[in-house]
């Protein structure tokens, strides 16, 4: 048996998150979907992301809301064990977290070679929804860093790490690899979906989602910072945050944000002119660690 959980990418489900199904048909390995029968009768195919297991969600409940629940959730796949880089991302990582802010935990895991190699395979990411986890399997992890993923390239380079094994510490120092012109059009991309959605909220006259529109600013802050400088910073500077403090409170209207949106593509745009970064990304360097890293796993040394 199984449950539901929310689609992560926002998409509409046709059964809401919660409901419980029945696995009556599993795919040969964990890039195809599963067949899962409703107490209605109904079926429909669902990949693996969609639900995870009902007895782990009923031993998370048992255990309550703590540390051994935490565990539990992700056990699921039985590679908890197998995350080599754990940090904390998000408001908190920002430096613009308030006494609600949640605490988003993101890294990397590399599962062991005779489960990567077997038929089953391994899935793309485990994900913990009640405490906000998700750590990648490293070559899609790898993958997204190289084509300037924000929230991935934010892992890299967060300053709050809580575990990273020698591995990790490596990809780490390597971080700079991943950096080149592809920021430009990733980094503006995401910005502009978030005020798009910002725009439509005001449009259909409810209340504008403010947190929304502070971080489209702080990406775009970031994005011209990573062209300027060559580096990527996660945490904003003190005169950034104040004023990005204000907009998060909605003590800005909409013209003001507009405003400072504009004045920082013109920003943009001019950095990405003059910007030392790379075309592209260093995928041979790359390549390479992700080869070691599976040679390591191979030999139990990861």
């Amino acid at each position: 048996m199984v449950v539901f959980k929310e689609p992560s990418d926002g998409a509409e489900q046709v059964y809401p998150a919660g409901t419980v199904a029945m696995i009556v048909e599993s795919p040969v390995d964990a890039s195809h979907a599963y067949r899962v029968r409703f107490c209605d009768g109904s079926e429909l195919m669902a990949k693996r992301g969609d639900f995870v297991q009902l007895a782990t969600v009923q031993l998370a409940t048992a255990h309550g809301s703590g540390l051994e629940a935490k565990r539990l959730a992700l056990e699921d796949n039985g590679l908890s064990q197998s995350v080599i880089l754990r940090c904390i991302v998000g408001s908190r990582a920002y430096g613009l977290a308030t006494d609600a802010s949640d605490l988003d935990t993101r890294g990397v895991y590399l599962a062991p070679a005779d489960r990567h190699w077997s038929l089953y395979g391994v899935p793309e990411q485990l994900e913990n929804r009640v405490t906000d986890e998700v750590y990648w399997e490293l070559q899609k992890f790898l993958t997204l860093a190289l084509k300037a993923n924000p929230n991935i390239l934010e892992v890299l380079f967060s300053p709050l790490v809580q575990h990273a094994t020698d591995l990790a510490q490596e990809l780490v120092s390597m971080r700079a690899s991943f950096l080149s012109k592809l920021v430009h059009q990733t980094y503006a991309g995401y910005a502009t979906a978030q005020f798009r959605r910002f725009e439509a909220r005001r449009a259909r006259g409810q209340e504008p989602k403010w947190k929304h529109a502070m971080h489209l600013i702080r990406l775009l802050l970031a994005g011209i910072h990573v062209l300027e400088t060559g580096q990527l910073r996660v945490t904003v500077d003190e005169a950034q945050r104040d004023r990005l403090m204000e907009l998060r409170a909605g003590a800005m209207s909409f013209d003001q944000v507009d405003a400072w949106r504009l004045e920082l593509l013109e920003r943009f745009e001019a950095a990405h002119r003059l910007t030392r970064l790379p075309d592209r990304p260093d995928y041979v360097a790359v390549n390479a660690f992700l080869i070691r890293a599976r040679r390591a796993a191979a030999e139990g040394k990861a």
